[in-house]
């Protein structure tokens, strides 16, 4: 798990992590999960976060240099150069912001999230292109490997995706991804989400799954759970 900084939501005063996910499998390959924030933030958040208009939702707490993707994966004793293949879960801001910083590298996404016009990012903010690349499109539920199962859980975003890795110690994990942000958004009906009922049917069917497999769940914001997860260099496995 990797940790790409902190992130205070006005509206509540939720104070949540901003992660990534590095699977390293038995055959060498790594494949990333996710970017973080634009690499701007951790230079200068404030001015970052001006430009962007961030402060109608909320505010960048702590973002530096350590909490980019280069630096996260140095934890894990490899470099940005060793990374086979770049997941994007969708593409708001939190998410997409090193999406063009993987040169030669596929990415795998949602059909639904490619088809946007640009990566969604934040509001009715659209900075970035879609870079050059080939991209691995899906539309339903994927298995890209052994034990490695991409889920596709429209809702929070027309193309979000969720995890699922079968581990030799830990287990089935659930990477929710913003799918489930949280355990009280199932209860809280997921507003605010691009579509609320599909939400509502994604989330519900995560859960089950999870139930099915007994899988340890990943929530993609959870401030409670945060605190207690293992992140790089630490790892499940």
């Amino acid at each position: 798990m990797l940790d790409y900084g902190l992130f205070k939501v006005h509206a509540n005063g939720r104070v949540i992590g901003i992660c990534g996910f590095l699977i390293r499998t038995t055959a060498g390959e790594n494949i990333l999960i996710d970017t973080g924030f634009p690499r701007k933030y951790a230079y200068d958040f404030a001015a970052s976060s001006a430009e962007d208009r961030l402060g109608e939702f909320g505010e960048v707490l702590d973002l530096t240099e350590r909490n980019l993707p280069p630096a996260q994966l140095a934890l894990t004793g490899i470099a940005v150069a060793d990374v086979d293949i770049l997941i994007m879960t969708h593409t708001h801001i939190d998410h997409v912001g090193g999406i063009a910083d993987f040169p030669g590298r596929p990415i795998l996404m949602s059909r639904a999230e490619r088809a946007l016009e640009r990566p969604s990012y934040w509001g009715d903010l659209r900075p970035f292109d879609w870079p050059d690349r080939e991209y691995l499109l899906i539309d339903a539920d994927t298995e890209i490997g052994p034990g490695i199962r991409v889920l596709h859980v429209p809702g929070h975003a027309p193309g979000q995706l969720a995890i699922e890795v079968d581990l030799p110690e830990t287990g089935t994990v659930l990477i929710t991804g913003d799918a489930i942000s949280r355990p009280s958004e199932i209860d809280e009906g997921f507003g605010g989400s691009w579509d609320v009922a599909r939400a509502c049917e994604s989330g519900s069917r995560l859960m089950q799954r999870a139930e099915q497999s007994g899988a340890f769940v990943i929530y993609g914001h959870s401030p409670e759970q945060w605190p207690k997860l293992r992140k790089a260099p630490d790892f499940y496995g």
